[in-house]
C-alpha cells in the first residue's frame, strides 16, 4: 500500500463523464479535489460539485505547471490521445515522486471487425501489435508506464465500454447513448454489420471504485483493464428496441461506410464496430477490485 491516501488530487477532464464521476467519488472518500476548467461558464458548476476549479490551460504555461506542483495526485480523464498534454504532465512531474493516473481506452485492442464477426482473443495487458490507428495511444500508455523509472508514481487505467449514470456534470457515456440517439432519430435501431462483434464493459460506479483502489494500493508502473462482463452489439441493439418499445423487426444493419457518416471513423470502427475483449484479472488480484454490476443489457432496456 502506498502513501497517497487523503491527499490533494487534480483531475483533468473534471467536466466529463468519467472525470466528473471520479471527482465525486474522491470527494466522498475525503480527498481534496481540484479540477481543470477550460471554460468560464463551467467554473460555478464545478464548484457546486465541491471541486476547486482551476481555470487554465496545460500547454506549458506557469499556472498549469504550478497546479501540478501543488497537488500529490494528477488524474487525466480527458483525452487519451493528446501527446502534448501527456508530455507536459510527465515532464512537469518527473522526479517529484507524485502520482499520475492516465486514462486510456479499450479501443487499443480494437480489430476493425465492422460488426461482422465475434473474436475469441482476450487481452490482459497492453497489446504488442495494435492496429495502426491505435498505435499512438499505445505509445502513450507505454510511456506513462515507463516514467515509473523517472521519479513518477505512474498508473494506467484502461476502461472498456462504460455505462451507467455519471455522478458529475456529464451524465451520459458515449457508445450506448450514440446508438439510442440514432435510433430515436431514425425510428429504428441501427447496428454495424450483424452486430456479432463483442465488447467488454464496466459500470461507472465500479470504474470509479477502481481509481480509488489504484490510489490506495497500485504499484508504480501498473496497467489495469477495467471490465466486468461481455456482450455483443446485436444484444445491445435488441435491448435498445425493448427500451424504446420498437417492434423486433425494426433493427437495421448498416455498413461501416454508413456508420462513419453517422458517427465518424473512430467511433464507428473502435467504439461500435470492433471486438474489444479484455480481462481485469490483474485489478482483481493486485487491488482486490470486486465490481458489483454486470447488467448492461438490463440497464439499457429499463433506464
Amino acid at each position: 500500500m502506498n502513501s497517497f491516501n487523503k491527499k490533494r488530487v487534480f483531475i483533468i477532464g473534471v467536466t466529463g463523464y468519467i472525470g466528473g464521476s471520479i471527482a465525486v467519488k474522491l470527494l466522498e472518500k475525503g480527498f481534496c479535489v481540484y479540477g481543470l476548467v477550460r471554460h468560464v461558464e463551467d467554473i460555478e458548476r464545478v464548484m457546486n460539485l465541491g471541486v476547486k476549479p482551476v481555470h487554465t490551460k496545460l500547454d506549458g504555461n506557469s499556472e498549469g505547471y504550478a497546479i501540478l506542483q501543488e497537488v500529490e495526485i494528477v488524474i487525466n480523464a480527458a483525452d487519451s490521445d493528446d501527446t502534448f498534454l501527456v508530455a507536459f504532465i510527465l515532464e512537469a512531474l518527473k522526479g517529484t515522486g507524485k502520482m499520475y493516473i492516465h486514462t486510456s481506452g479499450g479501443g487499443i485492442v480494437g480489430d476493425k471487425a465492422e460488426g461482422k464477426y465475434p473474436s475469441t482473443k482476450i487481452y490482459a495487458d497492453i497489446p504488442q501489435f495494435p492496429l495502426l490507428e491505435r498505435k499512438g495511444r499505445v505509445v502513450i500508455d507505454k510511456e506513462v508506464v515507463g516514467y515509473s523509472k523517472k521519479g513518477i508514481y505512474t498508473i494506467v487505467i484502461c476502461p472498456t465500454l462504460v455505462y451507467g449514470i455519471g455522478k458529475g456534470l456529464k451524465k451520459e457515456s458515449s457508445q450506448v447513448p450514440a446508438l439510442i440517439k440514432a435510433a430515436e432519430k431514425n425510428n429504428k435501431v441501427v447496428i454495424i454489420g450483424s452486430g456479432a462483434n463483442r465488447t467488454s464493459n464496466v459500470h461507472i460506479d465500479d470504474l470509479t471504485d477502481l481509481y480509488v483502489l489504484a490510489i490506495e494500493k497500485a504499484n508504480s508502473g501498473s496497467f489495469f483493464f477495467a471490465e466486468n462482463g461481455t456482450v455483443s452489439f446485436s444484444e445491445i441493439g435488441y435491448s435498445i428496441i425493448s427500451r424504446l418499445g420498437y417492434k423486433q423487426d425494426t433493427i437495421e444493419q448498416i455498413s461501416i461506410v454508413d456508420a462513419i457518416a453517422l458517427w465518424g471513423p473512430i467511433m464507428a470502427h473502435f467504439g461500435l464496430g470492433s471486438n474489444i475483449l479484455v480481462n481485469s484479472d490483474r485489478a482483481r488480484k493486485e487491488l482486490g477490485w470486486r465490481p458489483k454490476y454486470d447488467n448492461l443489457l438490463q440497464e439499457i432496456a429499463s433506464n
